[in-house]
């Protein structure tokens, strides 16, 4: 079936960034993911690349595009080669949208310059220890100081992406106590410079997947954030997290689904070369079927997908339309990956092969952005149950 997402412009996009993987990331990748992080000089590659000013505008140095498609080719591009580009997709699919929502115009010019070259790198940090999904029940504090020129933080942060490199985080805390009618008022968003005295990464946690992306714990002892630091306004983070987690869910599901269409070019490969009882895996019945129905499901998913980024695009994508799109693209890469990786066999299972590192990858995308018994919550309201 012929795709109409794309133009000649992303076509253009993916080849230049092709024969960069090829190039940059391919022949050490292996030493990326024994270190368990890629290099902080990576990240000023990918800003010479133009990959972070994309959808930045013009004044601050960016391309001026407002399109989720080129990122779209990204999810593709780096999936086709088994590789991931560390922490930083977190740097341009979630901290970049708040930064051009609810930064004023003198945050922007102190902000993107820098972010566009790589020369800052950010994350945003939500989740907390213990209370996982449930951000209205976040503990982190961020006081203003008497004088009224900036806020006492305190508080720690868990499973924060990016969260090693960042030079500067997306800090969610509370400036005010929940209400009795709503538990969620009284968070706020701020923009910490992680250089700042009681600002401190803790571990680098040893994930099961996605092992090339720094995630960290972070902890904040009265760190002072300067009150122009501020995104928004007060006491309404919740209102804008709940505003970007649409584009958040379309990124997992569009890279889910380039997961598994990676896998299904991954296994047809190996069977085809793979030989057993004197003849190619591929040749059996089984192998083909099994590979025929993968690239059916891996069809479906790309039309969702596509579907997805054309609304996302034009601004018409609900957060309902965005949970169906990541629960059943995350739940076909999850089967796809799975048959895809049975398909070669014990081989499957080392990690020198991009089917076993994709089969770790893959299992967060049911889990973060909301899990998909979050998803089926949303989807379910939305049909009126």
């Amino acid at each position: 079936m012929r795709r109409t997402v794309f133009n000649e412009d992303h076509e253009a996009f993916r080849e230049t960034l092709r024969a960069f993987i090829e190039a940059e990331v391919v022949p050490v990748y292996d030493e990326w993911f024994a270190a368990g992080q890629a290099p902080r000089d990576f990240y000023y590659k990918l800003g010479e690349l133009g990959i972070f000013g994309i959808n930045v505008p013009e004044e601050f140095g960016g391309a001026g595009l407002d399109s989720h498609k080129f990122e779209a080719v990204l999810y593709e591009e780096t999936a086709r080669a088994g590789v991931q580009f560390g922490g930083s997709g977190v740097h341009v699919l979630l901290a970049l949208p708040y930064i051009k929502m609810l930064a004023t115009d003198e945050q922007k010019k102190r902000y993107l310059p820098k972010f566009v070259t790589g020369e800052e790198m950010w994350a945003i940090a939500m989740t907390e220890p213990g209370t996982g999904s449930d951000l209205a029940g976040m503990k982190s504090t961020a006081k203003l100081s008497e004088d009224g020129t900036h806020y006492v933080l305190n508080g720690a942060k868990t499973f924060i992406t990016g969260g090693v490199h960042a030079d500067r985080v997306i800090v969610c805390a509370r400036t005010a106590a929940p209400t009795a009618e709503d538990r969620r008022h009284g968070i706020s968003l701020f923009a910490v410079d992680t250089k700042s005295e009681g600002y401190s990464v803790g571990r680098k946690l040893d994930k099961l997947g996605l092992k090339t992306s720094d995630t960290a714990e972070l902890a904040f002892v009265d760190v002072k954030v300067p009150v122009e630091d501020l995104l928004g306004e007060e006491n309404k983070g919740f209102y804008y997290l709940g505003h970007n987690l649409a584009s958040e869910r379309w990124g997992i599901a569009f890279g889910a689904y380039a997961q598994a269409k990676a896998a299904v070019r991954f296994a047809k490969q190996y069977v085809q070369e793979r030989t057993v009882f004197g003849k190619p895996v591929a040749h059996f019945q089984n192998t083909k079927f099994e590979l025929a129905a993968c690239q059916a499901e891996v069809d479906a998913a790309e039309a969702v997908a596509d579907r997805a980024t054309e609304a996302l695009d034009a601004g018409e994508l609900t957060p309902a339309e965005a949970a169906s799109a990541k629960l059943f693209c995350t739940e076909v890469a999850h089967r796809v990956i799975d048959r895809c990786l049975q398909l070669h066999g014990g081989y499957g299972y080392m990690n020198e092969y991009p089917i076993a590192r994709l089969y770790a990858d893959n299992r967060v995308n049911r889990i973060y952005g909301g899990t998909s018994e979050i998803m089926k919550s949303i989807i379910a309201k939305d049909m009126g149950l």
